[in-house]
């Protein structure tokens, strides 16, 4: 195996596990975010703390990880490509790696973020679905006539929580494959401005803690860089964030509205219930991102996947 192939595969494992070990850490906060963005008119949750405890009271402790199976799957693959592109794109773009140049990491983020989506749209898709049944459920008790306002696809019984495969299935014999990319352009109008200011961002605050004798950051300086430039991000892209939820969310609850599209869904939302709402679950995409993103760049940054792949050689 070349260097650069050696690379690249340790990018590729780099990506993985810290998409994996991340991902686990802060699922729970994610299903919260997603619940509370979800909501319209009464508010059956008022809070992430709330939300996470009324869930665990009603699902269990594995409640607040419905959904994680297709985050756990399909998250090393996106990370991966993720992180490997925009390095990739760095290093293609700015041939003077020591020199940075704004314009050019903004450019390579760009393009990060529109590989992502190839993995990131189906994701999320199946996901909220999985994550946002527990809320219908919540808001459906006491009343025998409330039923959803669109079921798109089966579960069997009344009894019977939704799987990702079945999920999956249905929208493929129903909807084909754009089913599965449902809100393909809200993903995109969310990852590409995300990415634009992330990765300039954290590579600029990185920049400031590397080491002369090493040439890289210390672990907990990457870590810090990571969830800094996260949650700037995340906070300054959540608008479009319950944009692309509230379009992916297949499901709806009583009275609750159906989204044509992305102008449609942000018309809908600012009048019925005003700007505050596309800052819905800001802080749990603070607390989801921060931590996500600062064990992403410090596996990234420790080599992990070179280690890994030295013991093969």
């Amino acid at each position: 195996m070349s260097s650069q192939d050696l690379s690249v595969a340790a990018k590729l494992i780099n990506g993985g596990v810290a998409g994996l070990v991340g991902v686990t850490c802060v699922f729970p906060i994610d299903l919260a975010k997603t619940r509370l963005q979800n909501q319209q008119g009464k508010d059956v949750y008022k809070g992430m703390t709330d939300c996470l405890m009324k869930t665990a009271r009603a699902e269990g402790f594995l409640g607040m990880y419905r959904g994680a199976a297709v985050n756990l799957t399909l998250v090393t693959p996106e990370k991966a490509i993720k992180l490997a592109a925009n390095d990739f794109l760095r290093q293609l773009l700015i041939q003077d790696g020591t020199q940075q140049n704004l314009k050019m990491e903004m450019l390579a983020g760009c393009g990060a973020g529109i590989c992502q989506v190839v993995v990131t749209c189906p994701m999320e898709m199946l996901k909220i679905q999985l994550q946002d049944a527990g809320r219908l459920a919540v808001s459906h008790q006491g009343s025998a006539s409330a039923a959803p306002t669109s079921r798109p696809y089966s579960t069997g019984s009344a009894s019977t929580r939704p799987s990702a495969t079945v999920i999956a299935q249905e929208l493929l014999r129903t909807r084909g494959l754009a089913g599965l990319y449902r809100g393909l352009g809200a993903t995109l109008l969310r990852d590409i401005p995300f990415s634009i200011i992330y990765f300039p961002l954290f590579a600029n605050l990185n920049q400031r803690g590397v080491s002369e004798l090493t040439g890289k950051a210390p672990f907990a300086h990457s870590f810090v860089a990571g969830c800094a430039a996260g949650s700037v991000a995340a906070v300054a892209v959540t608008p479009l964030d319950v944009l692309k939820t509230r379009i992916q969310t297949l499901r709806k609850g009583l009275g609750e509205d159906i989204y044509s599209g992305v102008a449609d869904c942000a018309r809908k939302i600012w009048k019925q219930e005003g700007a505050t709402a596309f800052m819905k679950g800001a802080g749990c995409r603070a607390l989801v991102i921060a931590p996500l993103f600062g064990i992403a760049q410090g596996v990234y940054f420790i080599g992990i996947g070179e280690r890994i792949l030295k013991c093969f050689e």
